[in-house]
């Protein structure tokens, strides 16, 4: 049983490498840090977003400065005011809350406008990788940047250098 298992492992050894595939690796992440449009973009949404930020504070602070009102009057309203103004402060509350989502939520403005100015650079990225892999011959290129299981990579089969130089990008780190 031993020995048909090693003839069995041997075969296939001996098959895998008569067909070796050719593979390289690429940091993404290096690249798109580098590339002067991805800063460009990056800076658009930082500046979207403090905008979005400081309109949501903003409110906040207005439902903050109700319920102090409320506090201090609470004791003079009738039961029907102070509900009415609890209810007011409520619907506020939830309409601040509702903005905060549609702005920030994992398919809000933020995340639209995210697809709308990155997508087509990692676009552009990842036709350089494709064009330089298939002028190169290899089958398959690996991003190590996302640590899908690359745990070693030797630095003559990293080609970030190269896909950079194919776009046009001067490394700053």
């Amino acid at each position: 049983m031993k020995s048909t298992l090693f003839s069995l492992l041997i075969v296939l050894l001996a098959a895998g490498t008569s067909s070796a595939q050719r593979f390289a690796i690429v940091d993404v992440a290096k690249i798109m840090d580098n590339l002067p449009e991805y800063k460009e973009a990056q800076k658009q949404l930082d500046d979207i977003a403090a905008k979005w930020r400081q309109e949501i504070s903003v409110q906040y602070d207005e439902v903050r400065s109700l319920y102090n009102k409320y506090q201090a009057e609470q004791v003079l309203l009738s039961d029907e005011d102070r509900k009415a103004k609890e209810d007011e402060i409520t619907s506020k509350e939830k309409e601040v809350m509702e903005l905060q989502k549609q702005r920030f939520g994992p398919e809000g403005d933020l995340f639209r406008k995210r697809q709308e100015l990155v997508q087509p650079l990692q676009d552009k990225v990842q036709q350089a990788i494709a064009e330089y892999a298939d002028q190169k011959g290899y089958d398959a290129m690996l991003d190590k940047s996302i640590n899908a299981g690359v745990i070693f990579a030797s630095d003559q089969i990293d080609k970030t250098k190269q896909i950079m130089a194919k776009l046009g990008i001067k490394a700053n780190k």
